[in-house]
């Protein structure tokens, strides 16, 4: 690769990366201000999150465009191979917590255009909604400083939000059994409930992405204390581990 060549990928490599992280500031505000329209009512804010949504889309063509050009053109060596093939899988992802964030906004329009809203659970559902935007910024922030053990922080993160799902499902259905008036309501709040562990999901995954991409070990399916020590540098004990 020529001196000019080599500026001109690593030009284009910092722009991958720079567009990424764009579009992942786009999703992290589309899954609060989602939250926000559900605790206020502001719809407006439904409206922001569906056009954010647009955004989010076309940042992913452009990112995989550029992601097959790079690696069609370069022939890149293994590690910024790995970077790009963990972007491309980390796009994956971040649209889909885009989806999960468009779920949540229309699903708070629809609960107070029939002003069916407000109640309990909403204020656990925050809580929850707080936790997995910084398991977004957290993977973003690992992905940027190529933190990997950072990184490993984020897949532990998600046993939490698993608890909080399932404290937030049984808090609902509690409500729902105590008054049958609920029911309605408390299946939308199940869904929003259930849009947040998804996110929570996507970002474990990136953050496993962010592991490879450092450390060139994939981490997946091999449990947390596995995955913080790959992490670190050590190796892997003989078991999975939780």
């Amino acid at each position: 690769m020529s001196e000019h060549t080599n500026k001109q990928f690593t030009s284009d490599l910092e722009t991958t990366r720079s567009l990424f992280l764009q579009m992942g500031g786009l999703v992290e505000s589309m899954v609060k201000d989602g939250m926000e329209a559900l605790a206020t009512g502001d719809l407006a804010l439904v409206d922001q999150v569906r056009e954010r949504e647009k955004d989010v889309n076309r940042l992913e063509v452009e990112i995989d465009e550029r992601i097959s050009l790079l690696i069609a053109r370069n022939q890149p060596t293994a590690g910024d191979l790995r970077l790009l093939l963990s972007v491309s899988k980390m796009l994956t992802d971040m649209e889909r917590c885009g989806d999960e964030a468009e779920k949540i906004a229309k699903m708070a329009r629809r609960l107070h255009e029939s002003d069916d809203v407000r109640y309990e659970p909403v204020v656990e559902l925050r809580h929850m909604a707080n936790f997995v935007t910084a398991m977004i910024r957290d993977s973003l922030d690992a992905f940027a400083r190529q933190d990997p053990v950072h990184a490993a922080q984020v897949v532990r993160n998600d046993k939490e939000v698993d608890k909080e799902w399932k404290g937030s499902l049984r808090h609902i259905i509690t409500y729902m059994i105590e008054d049958p008036r609920t029911i309605s309501r408390s299946i939308d709040l199940i869904f929003i409930a259930r849009a947040l562990e998804r996110i929570g999901d996507h970002a474990k995954n990136m953050s496993e992405r962010v592991i490879y991409m450092v450390r060139g070990d994939d981490v997946r399916h091999t449990g947390i204390k596995n995955t913080e020590r790959m992490a670190r540098g050590e190796p892997a004990g003989e078991e999975n581990e939780v």
